[in-house]
């Protein structure tokens, strides 16, 4: 059974600024740098008319992970996530798959304006197969997924008014 997921982060910055951070190849590799943890790469970039779209690479270290994710892993986690951008940088689509686990997250975000600034909805589900760990997985992966957001969008926030 999938656990549905959907997180809200919120900015100060319009979102034209936070759209143009997010299709930036200057940003994402930035962003890796800081949050991408081990082996981060940005794995693939192209921009075609409207859309963006681009492949991360992200690792955590065994020793910041829980136990039944330790274990199931046998060591780093690492984190393949793929995402595209179109309709003018209002909504994007988010494809995250783990190294040993049968699994994954897929999502739609939408971008829209918020009180003078932003804010940024992700809406989608995980769904890892594993019998009787893949509801616990589901829990871990959906908790991890939104304090990461809550990083990037940290982050985001500082990189725009570093060049404000």
């Amino acid at each position: 059974m999938a656990r549905r997921i959907e997180h809200l982060t919120t900015s100060t910055w319009p979102v034209q600024d936070v759209y143009r951070a997010l299709v930036d190849e200057t940003y994402l590799r930035d962003r890796l740098a800081v949050l991408g943890g081990n082996d981060a790469q940005l794995v693939s970039f192209t921009q075609a008319d409207s859309r963006t779209s681009y492949q991360l690479k992200q690792g955590v270290s065994a020793e910041h992970l829980p136990s039944v994710a330790k274990g199931l892993l046998g060591g780093d986690l690492v984190i393949h996530r793929v995402e595209t951008w179109t309709e003018a940088g209002t909504t994007g689509t988010v494809e995250v798959t783990l190294n040993g686990v049968p699994g994954r997250l897929d999502g739609t975000t939408v971008l829209s304006g918020h009180q003078g600034g932003s804010r940024m909805v992700l809406t989608g589900q995980v769904k890892v197969g594993i019998p009787l760990m893949g509801g616990k997985l589901e829990a871990l992966i959906a908790e991890q997924v939104a304090k990461l957001l809550d990083k990037e969008n940290e982050f985001t926030t500082e990189w725009l008014a570093n060049r404000g």
